[in-house]
């Protein structure tokens, strides 16, 4: 890497880390320029300005955290049940950088600026969709390989899949980590009456 691609990373990496724990309005470039030590000189050799930097953030940093987190733990064995329960414990439980305190950075992005910006909007549905097309395949392999029915529509599941994610990550905020194995044991459940 570069030294200029290596200052665009760190500012990128530490507006991740602020943004999910303080939200994208409430953090500043300011606040970003503080942490990374870059001046606003180099900040905006990079970025136009705040917004060119959270599409950034969300096309680059967020899917870089958590899409090949996804990938992994979908394609660990051919074992589809397995794979999602695993996908789900993991990214609620296993991941490095996600906590329950503060949700998913991507699901706050949603909640926080998709009503207030068609440029957010769509970023994230461009990240939302890799998503599902992720979880999509996995479902799509293993009717194939005949472990679910193919009456099933893969589209509707992953979905499905992804809608109780984003409950659950918004639901531990309150709740606290110990709501995750509740909710565990109920996506199981779930999984398992797929046939």
């Amino acid at each position: 890497m570069t030294k200029g691609e290596i200052t665009r990373s760190n500012i990128l990496r530490s507006a991740l880390n602020l943004i999910y724990k303080k939200g994208y309005q409430a953090t500043s470039i300011d606040d970003i320029l503080q942490i990374t030590q870059v001046t606003k000189g180099a900040f905006y050799y990079h970025f136009r300005n705040k917004q060119e930097m959270g599409m950034a953030l969300i096309s680059e940093t967020i899917n870089e955290q958590i899409l090949p987190f996804i990938l992994n733990s979908l394609s660990k064995s051919t074992d589809f049940k397995k794979n999602m329960y695993d996908t789900m414990h993991g990214l609620l439980l296993d991941h490095s950088f996600m906590t329950a305190e503060n949700g998913c950075p991507n699901v706050n992005l949603i909640q926080e600026m998709a009503p207030l910006s068609e440029a957010f909007r769509k970023a994230l549905l461009v990240s939302l969709n890799k998503w599902s097309k992720a979880i999509e395949n996995e479902i799509i392999r293993c009717q194939l390989a005949g472990q679910l029915s193919s009456d099933h529509e893969a589209k509707k599941i992953a979905l499905n899949i992804l809608t109780q994610y984003h409950g659950v990550r918004n639901m531990g905020k309150i709740l606290g980590k110990k709501y995750y194995y509740t909710f565990l044991k109920e996506f199981k459940t779930y999984i398992n009456s797929l046939n």
